[in-house]
């Protein structure tokens, strides 16, 4: 049976209690009834317990004619409570569903908000989990999906806490009503086109009316899978040790792993270390894209195989598999004049080079590869660029994006590449710091 209303001011305080040394709390704000009665708990306990400052966080989506009402009624029930309030009205980029186009969007306010030690509280409970669930069933999650919401997860420079998650929404209705608690009805929970309301109303009714603790058990079900999830991350940190290897050119600030350690293992274990590196740079790919990191894994050593994600690329070269976004993924600008190579120079899209010693004599520009490229080596005379390359293992991703210093026709030095960056005789050289990339 659900433990009794009594329970759950200690309930939430016992859920918060790892958490009461953050700078600020954060409460995500609707006006709904799941929101209002975590807002009026919290200023409550604030009046007996020592809590880090309170602030309520309202997001205007601006979807429908209605909201524009609320930020005026969430706005008058804090100033009851003697909450601050701050109203962040957002654009929903179109889509296909509305409904993860509005998460998005929320949710890159939230990060905006939640600065270091802080924390954001939303007011999620275990029926939502129980949605959440089998929401995620239908769509044929794995393991990571099924495991449901997470209590918490860090959020920008702070952390997520869910702290209702074992409370019940039929508790925070009984709640709200003892303490004659108002809040917004959102028209839109009744659509029942969108599909966590079509559950809520048409699927979990007759389910409960079979199985009365079919919440209970689902909600329980995620514990169980979230706690799966765990021991497949900590198989995953395992495995990505042994591929997490040094390599040659780290200086280019690209997470990579090493191929072979990867290739050794089982396909499924290949997938679970592989999805737990990804997780942190892209939105992972459902299970029919996965055939894209077999063609990276089983292409012959001279292909260059790409693996094109939501949000970059994974390319394999030189051994290893790379992680490619933002500047790494567009073309090499034009060539460029250096004015004054005392002075760093800073490449549209692609990073920023110095010289230091004695700078040879100009003028002086950069140029990109384009084929056919040949240096004058010291000991070696005049040698074909891509041989150069090769000879030094240079991933080929990183070939086209190499700063080539110029005077006139004359190809003077390659940044970054070493025997190829400078003049060791005339006592300079030429340094180059790649565009940024995501590091994990």
């Amino acid at each position: 049976m659900d433990r009794p209303t009594i329970d759950l001011p200690s309930r939430l305080l016992m859920n918060l209690n790892p958490w009461r040394n953050a700078a600020k709390w954060h409460i995500a704000f609707s006006g709904g009834l799941d929101s209002t009665a975590l807002l009026h708990l919290l200023a409550h306990l604030a009046k007996t317990e020592s809590l880090p400052p309170l602030s309520a966080l309202h997001i205007h989506h601006g979807l429908q004619a209605a909201a524009d009402a609320w930020p005026a009624h969430c706005q008058s029930v804090c100033e009851a409570l003697g909450v601050p309030l701050q109203v962040v009205r957002v654009q929903v980029q179109p889509g296909a569903s509305l409904e993860r186009a509005a998460r998005e969007s929320r949710y890159s306010a939230f990060v905006e908000v939640t600065q270091e030690n802080e924390l954001l509280l939303t007011a999620q409970h275990r029926d939502d989990q129980a949605e959440t669930l089998l929401f995620r069933l239908l769509r044929g999650a794995g393991v990571r999906g099924l495991s449901g919401m997470p209590s918490e997860r860090p959020l920008g420079s702070g952390h997520l806490l869910r702290p209702l998650l074992d409370v019940t929404r039929a508790e925070l209705e009984t709640y709200a009503k003892e303490h004659h608690l108002s809040w917004i009805e959102d028209p839109s929970n009744q659509d029942r086109q969108f599909s966590r309301n079509y559950l809520r109303h048409q699927v979990f009714p007759v389910l409960t009316e079979r199985w009365p603790q079919a919440m209970a058990t689902m909600a329980r079900s995620a514990g169980h899978l979230s706690e799966a999830q765990g021991l497949l991350d900590e198989l995953a940190k395992i495995d990505l040790g042994s591929a997490s290897t040094a390599s040659d050119f780290d200086w280019l600030g690209l997470p990579s792993l090493e191929l072979a350690p990867l290739a050794a293992l089982s396909a499924a274990r290949q997938r679970n270390a592989l999805s737990h590196w990804l997780a942190a740079l892209t939105r992972l790919p459902d299970t029919d894209h996965w055939s894209g990191w077999e063609d990276v894994r089983d292409a012959t050593s001279d292909a260059r195989p790409i693996w094109r994600l939501a949000d970059g690329e994974l390319h394999r070269s030189a051994g290893r598999v790379w992680w490619l976004t933002g500047a790494w993924l567009g073309n090499p600008p034009p060539a460029i004049r250096w004015p004054d190579p005392s002075m760093p120079l800073e490449l549209p899209n692609n990073g920023l080079i110095t010289l230091d010693g004695q700078i040879p004599d100009g003028p002086l520009h950069i140029r990109y590869r384009e084929g056919g490229e040949f240096m004058h080596l010291p000991d070696r005379g005049h040698r074909d660029l891509k041989r150069l390359l090769n000879e030094r293992g240079i991933p080929t991703f990183a070939r086209g994006r190499l700063p080539l210093l110029f005077r006139g026709e004359q190809l003077l030095a390659v940044a970054g590449v070493q025997g190829l960056n400078g003049n060791e005789q005339a006592g300079w050289h030429l340094h180059w710091q790649p565009p940024l990339a995501i590091k994990v």
